[in-house]
């Protein structure tokens, strides 16, 4: 039970002394996500009180079924606008189609993330390079933050998921801005900034809420025409099952498989993050999928749209000292105390406060560090994010992370039937072999040809393999005698690779040429005794090392080398 539900372990090894962290942790996060919530609902196109909604019984849920003890799980940015992207083209904004659809979306979601966490699927998530999702992050942070114009300027603007058409039609109306507006949203954002500078702690956020809040209420900024919240609905959410048919299933699949795998990279990225200052507990990949799909589905017959871990909230969680889960369940009280009481409370609050709090949290997101290293460390993957970022400019948010994964899995598959191959020599006085394009001075047999191969060899990367062999054959020209496979780095064979070694040693046999391996790894001389090579080779071509094979070759009769063994001094590459 306790690995199905850790919070049971917990519970039962609680230190009294952690509750004073938790319960300062819990508030404060709670305090953090009533604007939050409410800013990122409107991101997903719902009215405020959703978001407060979805802050409710999916962190209860995760709260005993999750491994990490400081993640925060809510309404976040990046989930809000891919909930936005896939609903938006099948119901008009904040209709009652449109939040039926993001509940059902929820349900979707969970289904999904729990099916994969069962059955230890975890690992899918890893075909999402770090490039790719910095890409993806910084675009779509850029197209949330634009998203919110509208509110800051205080104009109407199309809804649309591409920036440029935002950026267009604000030029447009440039001319119709309502300049309150926008100085209530530049102060939001200037507050909220210069308060986490002088103290990550303070609540800047819920400062900002407050004295904007106030303003219109002292002010009377209404009336001057500064658009506000209006009424927010008491109460907490009603018990309701999601509508769930075919036909919804098959528009909503698409978005929900995106959010599903977006929301869990998210999660385990700032979860295993977190985890690294504590070393008492460690992130369960699959537990935490079971965790989060739990969350999603709960949720969803509480009036909930799809969320998932945060990195704004979990890194205050954290540093505001909780130590258990227990804080997420205060932040959730908290939050079931503002429905019941202080809903009200947000009827004066500027749409332009809740732009600005949106506004500094995506575009913190953006991560320009990334691409400036890349661009000197590895222009392939600078690349890579680059094309993911300009992509989910130009198309949107779901066409830009498809592109993203395709990306990741066509330099995968480049990778894997293109890997490394190293012609190697040896150090001088010794029996070592390195990469002769890397090292200096290393002796190379005139007459034997020594490669390593850097990867598994199977169907995708044996023809690779061969005509690299084939080559290398060809540039030592009729002096060769034997080819020697260095198979340290060779992890697993399957029958195509069994299949063309085989034919490769007859092709060489007939040139007079023996093929010899050294090296070779438990797993990969298992597969070649089950199909019968090493048999057809014969165990005196399997050595147990470079030079073991090399003194072998000298003494097979018949093909005895031109000069003993004859060494030649290279210098190719540095090291």
């Amino acid at each position: 039970m306790a690995g199905f539900f850790p919070f049971f372990q917990t519970f039962k090894n609680y230190n009294q002394q952690w509750l004073r962290g938790d319960l300062s942790a819990g508030i404060t996060v709670g305090i953090m996500l009533i604007p939050q919530g409410m800013a990122y609902a409107m991101i997903a196109g719902l009215p405020p009180i959703y978001g407060l909604y979805a802050s409710t019984i999916p962190l209860i849920i995760y709260g005993l079924m999750g491994t990490s003890r400081q993640l925060a799980v809510g309404p976040v940015a990046m989930v809000s606008l891919l909930t936005a992207a896939g609903i938006g083209v099948l119901a008009e904004a904040g209709t009652q189609s449109y939040i039926s659809l993001t509940i059902t979306l929820a349900l979707l979601v969970g289904i999904i993330q729990f099916t994969l966490g069962v059955f230890k699927l975890g690992f899918l998530v890893n075909f999402l390079s770090h490039p790719v999702i910095s890409g993806f992050t910084s675009a779509a942070a850029l197209i949330i933050g634009f998203s919110q114009l509208k509110h800051l300027l205080g104009i109407e603007i199309a809804r649309s998921h591409h920036v440029h058409e935002i950026l267009i039609d604000a030029f447009m109306h440039f001319g119709e801005i309502h300049w309150l507006t926008f100085t209530i949203g530049i102060l939001g954002i200037v507050l909220i900034i210069i308060l986490k500078k002088i103290n990550p702690k303070i609540p800047g956020l819920l400062i900002a809420v407050v004295l904007g809040i106030l303003a219109v209420r002292v002010f009377g900024l209404e009336a001057a025409g500064a658009k506000i919240v209006g009424e927010v609905p008491k109460g907490l959410p009603f018990i309701s099952t999601p509508v769930l048919n075919v036909e919804t299933i098959t528009m909503l699949l698409p978005t929900a498989l995106a959010i599903s795998l977006v929301s869990f990279m998210e999660s385990i990225a700032v979860a295993k993050a977190v985890q690294v200052r504590h070393r008492d507990y460690k992130v369960e990949a699959n537990q935490e999928l079971i965790a989060l799909g739990l969350a999603n589905i709960g949720g969803s017959f509480f009036q909930s749209y799809p969320v998932t871990g945060g990195f704004s909230r979990t890194a205050v969680n954290d540093q505001a000292g909780a130590k258990t889960s227990v804080s997420s369940m205060i932040s959730a009280l908290l939050i079931v105390l503002t429905l019941l009481f202080l809903t009200s409370f947000f009827y004066y609050l500027p749409n332009a406060i809740l732009a600005s709090v949106i506004m500094v949290a995506v575009f913190g997101l953006m991560d320009f560090k990334e691409a400036k290293h890349l661009w000197s460390a590895n222009r392939s993957d600078f690349w890579m994010l680059a094309i993911t970022f300009l992509t989910t400019l130009a198309f949107g948010i779901e066409q830009g992370i498809g592109i993203g994964v395709l990306l990741s899995l066509t330099i995968i598959i480049y990778k894997t039937t293109r890997p490394h191959i190293a012609v190697l020599g040896r150090i001088p006085g010794s029996s070592e072999f390195r990469n002769i394009k890397r090292f200096k001075e290393l002796e190379v047999c005139d007459d034997i040809l020594v490669i390593r191969f850097d990867a598994q060899l199977y169907f995708a990367n044996v023809t690779y393999f061969k005509d690299q062999i084939e080559d290398l054959i060809i540039q030592k020209g009729d002096a060769l005698r034997a080819v020697i496979v260095s198979a340290e780095s060779i992890n697993n064979v399957d029958s195509s690779a069994i299949h063309a070694l085989s034919e490769l040693h007859e092709e060489l046999l007939s040139n007079n040429i023996q093929l010899l391996f050294a090296r070779v790894k438990g797993p990969v001389r298992d597969a070649f005794q089950i199909s019968g090579l090493t048999k057809k080779m014969g165990a005196s071509n399997f050595a147990m090392s470079i030079q073991e094979a090399i003194d072998w070759v000298d003494q097979v009769p018949g093909v005895q080398s031109t000069d003993s063994v004859k060494y030649a001094l290279q210098s190719n590459g540095r090291i």
